[in-house]
Order: C-alpha cells, then sequence, then structure tokens
C-alpha cells in the first residue's frame, strides 16, 4: 500500500491533536497509517511518500510516527518490516526525525 502525505492526506499536515486540526498527526495515524498497516505484511509494506508539504511540524511527525510505538501497539523491530518512507534529498532530514521519533518511542 503507498501513501502519499501530500495527495492522500494534505500538503499541508499540522499539529499534534484531532483538537489541533483536521489535518493532525493523531488523524493522520489512526486515519491512515494504522489501518494501513494492521493489513500489511512482508510482502505488502506500507510506503508513506513524506515529499511535496509545505513542511513538517515536529509535533505532527512525533504523533503520527513515535504515536505507532506509544499508542499503536508496533514496536520498532516490528515497524522495520511493514513501514518505509520515502524521501526525497529535500526531505530527507525529515524521514531522519521520523526514524528517531520511533527509536525514541
Amino acid at each position: 500500500m503507498n501513501i502519499s502525505i501530500a495527495n492522500d492526506f494534505s500538503d499541508v499536515p499540522a499539529g499534534r491533536y484531532l483538537s489541533d486540526g483536521d489535518y493532525s498527526g493523531e488523524k493522520f495515524r489512526e486515519d491512515f497509517l494504522l489501518p494501513a498497516l494492521r493489513n500489511a505484511n512482508e510482502s505488502n509494506l506500507v510506503i508513506v511518500d513524506i515529499n511535496g508539504v509545505e513542511g513538517y511540524g515536529s509535533s505532527f511527525l512525533e504523533e503520527a510516527f513515535g504515536g505507532l510505538v506509544r499508542k499503536g501497539g508496533f514496536s520498532e523491530k516490528g515497524l522495520k518490516g511493514k513501514l518505509k518512507i520515502i524521501a526525497n534529498e529535500e526531505y530527507s532530514i525529515y524521514k531522519e526525525i521520523i526514524e528517531n521519533y520511533i527509536k525514541e518511542a
């Protein structure tokens, strides 16, 4: 399964919680990431394309991706077998940040 944050969710994702708006990290995790990951297996990865947005706040990224471990029931190891983040050079720093949030969670 492929998810493009810019095309499938919003090109201006922002906020941590649902109360922060329609394009929060919590909403992305609950409505996109968790359902996709629960249906994924090793031959059917969830590929998240993080390119094309205006930028990411740390609260969005931490809640969406770190929240997979803290609230979603996944482990860092379990996510490595199910989740792949795609980023071009411009967005590669966000990919590193996401990976760190998953590790720290």
